[in-house]
């Protein structure tokens, strides 16, 4: 080392986070100081720093000067791009002596314009750690040759990424700080979609060793992390590999609820048990249902085989999504419908959709003007129009995708879409359309919390079965809809610890003050649920008339990670809505006309499912 550095390089690694949330970690930054920590030891001072888009450019560069930085490093993406130029340049008027750099796909795909668009020092095109570790020798004097990613094989396909540090077991994250965890266990694409970026133009896949992976998922399970996003742009491509990971997340780190990136055409019987046996949710990059859109940016699509790989999900129990653009070179709007009408019917979790985006460095950013796709030319780069998808079909199907997100998506409608769209006779499509324009105005939903969305489905079916003349229909559709809205939340909600045997046969519950907790829900529905539950046909006409509508209340509630649904006389119900924890449970019984020996043995089986907390 130089010996005029007196005291350590001070290098700043500043992550800009789309928002706060489970994802929001510094992942890219955690693998460049690991690597830096690694190589120069006590030489150089890391911090790392998230910062998130809400944040003013001044704000950000006011935290980024208080490390005092030597070194300024940004990694950037299509949602920082523009804040990140505008904090260098600010950065730069506070400290003028630092020396600014970054990196990312943004940096990769578009350095030069990059380079113009801010004061930055260095870009760094491609993988990170091995020009970082660089650079840094370079800043202290040292000529040797920095050992890093530039060292491993020149067959890049074949190699591993074991000689990069981990940032999780080298100590560079504190798992305490976050709420989710990113977790790459292998870089690159194999497969050439010209709309994507992933794969970085070589279509090779590097991975971490089966050891390595092991090793973090003991690292994952023993913080504590709830929630950990699997960077892996094709997880089972190497269905083996994905096999074997698959049964060490069984085995290792059961808690844990793990999202995956997969493609259907490598799943199989063996995949969806290993899915379903685990706590996760898989995202499959559908994109259209037409296979001539697809084809025309460089994916194979084989219909029959899609729908049959979902219906192994379906049968298995795994949680999974479905992935759709819009606006893909021979896309229009009627196809986008058809490509919804497709993924619906195959019962998704959950749908995503996006306008396309003609990104950076891709093949299609470079076909873009011989196609006619006129974009955005700054991010988020989204298509305006195209010739056979114009501009105002594009806002259509925005709004379209808005009502899907909201009524759908996230109003967990997966169990019942269908059999109410069947019983209208209308196309999952048009049921959305509908509810584009029951919507008011330009409500996103971004405001919306569960019980908002619940009360807006409730509203439109009503409103719906009516004008189509079934509002016969209606009562049953609703219980369909609430029982759902209960049972999603009880799945969420986080259940009491349940009394032991001894600590029961102690207890004089009718003594107790009680209340209900707060995971057990009480629902009124117009039918029996328990005899609505227990039919399994998908056909509304059907059910109604094979049940009676005589009405009940249940409690629906998580024990021992099951959502269980008690129907119960009106009394109990009464009795359980009247305990406020101020008077003592007999009192309050009494009050509901109970005899004090029934109080006091539902009292005792309401304590011992987690019904009651005192």
């Amino acid at each position: 080392m130089n010996s005029d550095h007196q005291s350590p390089l001070r290098l700043t690694l500043v992550a800009i986070h789309p928002e706060r949330s489970p994802q929001s970690v510094p992942l890219a930054a955690a693998f460049l100081a690991a690597a830096v920590k690694e190589r120069f030891s006590g030489a150089v001072l890391v911090t790392i720093l998230d910062l998130y888009a809400d944040q003013t450019a001044a704000e950000c560069a006011a935290l980024i000067d208080r490390s005092n930085p030597d070194l300024a490093g940004f990694s950037v993406y299509v949602w920082n791009r523009a804040l990140a130029n505008e904090v260098a340049a600010a950065l730069k008027v506070v400290r003028p002596q630092v020396s600014l750099f970054c990196g990312g796909p943004e940096a990769t795909a578009d350095s030069a314009r990059l380079k113009s668009e801010a004061p930055w020092d260095t870009v760094v095109t491609g993988e990170g750690e091995a020009a970082l570790v660089a650079l840094v020798s370079t800043r202290l004097g040292q000529k040797e040759h920095a050992p890093g990613a530039a060292d491993a094989p020149a067959d890049s396909s074949a190699r591993s990424l074991d000689h990069l540090p981990s940032p999780f077991l080298s100590g560079t994250i504190d798992p305490a700080r976050y709420n989710g965890m990113l977790w790459q266990i292998s870089r690159g694409c194999s497969f050439g979609c010209e709309f994507c970026y992933d794969g970085g133009g070589n279509r090779t896949v590097r991975r971490f060793s089966l050891e390595r992976v092991a090793a973090e998922l003991r690292w994952l399970a023993r913080s504590g992390i709830q929630q950990v996003f699997v960077l892996d742009s094709t997880f089972n491509s190497a269905r083996q590999r994905a096999v074997a990971i698959l049964k060490l997340i069984r085995k290792i780190a059961p808690r844990i609820h793990f999202h995956f990136e997969v493609r259907s055409e490598f799943l199989d019987q063996q995949q969806a048990e290993l899915f379903a046996g685990i706590t996760c949710s898989l995202q499959i990059g559908l994109q259209s249902g037409s296979s001539e859109v697809l084809k025309s940016v460089g994916r194979s699509f084989n219909r029959a085989d899609f729908v049959a790989k979902a219906g192994l999900l379906n049968e298995s129990g795994a949680v999974f999504g479905f992935d759709l653009i819009y606006g893909l070179p021979g896309d229009s709007f009627d196809g986008f419908l058809e490509s919804l009408d497709f993924s619906l019917k195959l019962m998704p979790n959950h749908l995503d959709i996006f306008p396309l985006a003609l990104l950076p460095g891709t093949l299609l950013a470079g076909r873009a003007d011989e196609l006619g796709l006129r974009h955005l030319p700054q991010p988020p780069y989204t298509l305006i129009a195209t010739p056979a998808f114009p501009a105002p079909q594009m806002a259509r199907a925005a709004r379209v995708a808005n009502a899907c997100d909201i009524f759908y998506s996230r109003g967990k409608a997966v169990s019942w879409f269908m059999t109410l769209a069947t019983a209208l006779q209308l196309k999952p499509s048009v049921l959305l359309l509908a509810f584009a324009d029951y919507l008011d105005g330009e409500q996103t939903g971004e405001d919306l919390g569960d019980e908002e969305i619940f009360r807006l489905q409730c509203g439109f079916i009503t409103r719906l079965f009516t004008e189509n003349k079934a509002k016969k229909l209606l009562p049953l559709a609703l219980d369909l809809i609430s029982y759902n809205y209960h049972y999603a939340a009880a799945l969420l909600a986080t259940p009491p610890p349940l009394p032991t045997r001894r600590q029961l046969e102690r207890l004089e519950p009718v003594k107790l003050r009680l209340r209900l907790a707060p995971s057990a829900r009480l629902a009124t529905f117009n039918y029996e649920i328990l005899e609505l539950l227990e039919l399994e046909s998908g056909d509304l006409r059907g059910m109604a008339a094979n049940l009676a509508k005589s009405g009940s209340t249940a409690v629906i509630y998580p024990k021992q990670g099951e959502v269980l649904t008690e129907s119960l006389h009106p009394a109990y119900v009464r009795l359980l809505r009247e305990l406020d924890g101020r008077r003592p449970a007999g009192e309050v019984a009494a009050a509901c006309g109970l005899a004090p020996a029934d109080a006091a043995d539902f009292l005792t089986f309401a304590l011992a499912e987690g019904l009651l907390l005192v």
